[in-house]
């Protein structure tokens, strides 16, 4: 049996590669085609080209791409076409990965397709979820409060958890790398360049003010291969050098012994959460993709612990508010109140699965089901 799968970004690869762990356990045979990021292509799987090109948020930043982003489209769909896959597996990027579903499903109506990642339908634009029914048939949701949504649209939908309840925390040596007397804070611009060009220099800013009050404060920057160049080139001119890491024990320590994050909006606020560290989330996007998005949100926060937990706790500081004045005495309060987030924290966690059969596994079983 062989599945086609595509990912789109850093967050889909970790969805993708936990996929095909759980269908490798389940069905030892499996073969994997597509487009794969490095934790995909460790398991053994090529890409018909690198991910990285389909790392694009935001309508206004997606436009001087469009062509490109349309042509490899179509070859990724001619790809599962002429494939004898049995099934074809999108993950999170729907923008890409639900049109080459289409084109698949019109040319091969009777391969089955499921999308990995329900679309935040609950948030903004409600009608996506019908549109994508016309080419989708099952759903793998990560969030408990999102099946009926997909069902009522005509879909066949499972939680399966989110992943984040089963990636690895700290050992004692990894936590003992980041011991020291003053504060550390993460410092996380989001994964994307767009982002990382956008956040960095409020990032700086707030982390100057701060060190007015902390002197010996410490910064940490996480980063992925994809934007770690673009990372220390933003960073270099920051009155707080941050120690950048790429190496996943090193991410592992800094975020179980941070005092606090400062974060881009997205799953990462999760990975914060599995840690115990409070956060403040800041984002800015192209005016135009903000203006869209605040005229379709159905939501009043972006903050994913926020929403899992039916609570506002975590603050947000998104488009003109992502201002350095604004962030700073929020990081402020966070530190000398660092409580007050971890009840919404733990019970976020619970409602995503922690404790249970692990998120890939749980998503392989889904997927055998469907097949």
């Amino acid at each position: 049996m062989k599945i086609f799968l595509v990912a789109g970004e850093p967050s889909g690869d970790r969805l993708g590669a936990a996929l095909m762990a759980g269908l490798r356990e389940l069905s030892p045979g499996v073969e994997f085609a597509g487009v794969a990021g490095p934790l995909m292509q460790a398991q053994g799987m090529g890409s018909l080209f690198p991910m990285e090109e389909l790392s694009i948020m935001g309508i206004a930043e997606v436009l001087p791409k469009y062509r490109h982003l349309k042509r490899r489209i179509r070859e990724v769909a001619e790809a599962v076409i002429s494939s004898d896959a049995g099934a074809l597996v999108t993950i999170d990027s729907p923008d890409f990965g639900l049109r080459v579903a289409a084109l698949v499903k019109s040319a091969r109506p009777g391969l089955r397709t499921i999308h990995y990642v329900a679309p935040s339908v609950w948030a903004w634009r409600p009608g996506r979820a019908a549109k994508m029914a016309r080419h989708i048939d099952h759903v793998l949701a990560l969030l408990p409060f999102e099946p009926p949504y997909m069902t009522a649209a005509g879909m066949t939908c499972d939680f399966v958890g989110h992943p984040v309840v089963a990636e690895a925390l700290a050992t004692d040596a990894e936590r003992a790398d980041f011991a020291g007397d003053g504060p550390l804070v993460l410092a996380l611009p989001g994964s994307r360049k767009g982002e990382v060009a956008r956040l960095a220099p409020v990032l700086g800013d707030v982390l100057a003010r701060l060190q007015h009050h902390h002197p010996a404060l410490r910064v940490a920057l996480p980063t992925v291969p994809g934007v770690a160049d673009l990372v220390r080139e933003v960073t270099a001119g920051w009155v707080v050098r941050p120690w950048i890491i790429e190496d996943a024990g090193q991410k592992r320590g800094a975020f179980a012994t941070a005092d606090v994050a400062i974060a881009a909006s997205g799953t990462v606020s999760l990975e914060l959460a599995a840690n115990a560290c409070p956060m403040v989330i800041a984002y800015d996007m192209n005016p135009l993709t903000l203006w869209l998005m605040r005229r379709a949100a159905l939501v009043d926060t972006v903050t994913l612990v926020n929403l899992v937990s039916d609570t506002r706790v975590v603050p947000e500081f998104i488009g003109n508010r992502c201002r350095a004045d604004l962030i700073a005495p929020a990081v402020e309060a966070v530190l000398a109140d660092p409580s007050a987030q971890d009840a919404a924290m733990r019970l976020t966690m619970a409602r995503l699965g922690m404790g249970g059969e692990p998120p890939g596994l749980r998503a392989a079983r889904s997927v055998l089901g469907v097949l």
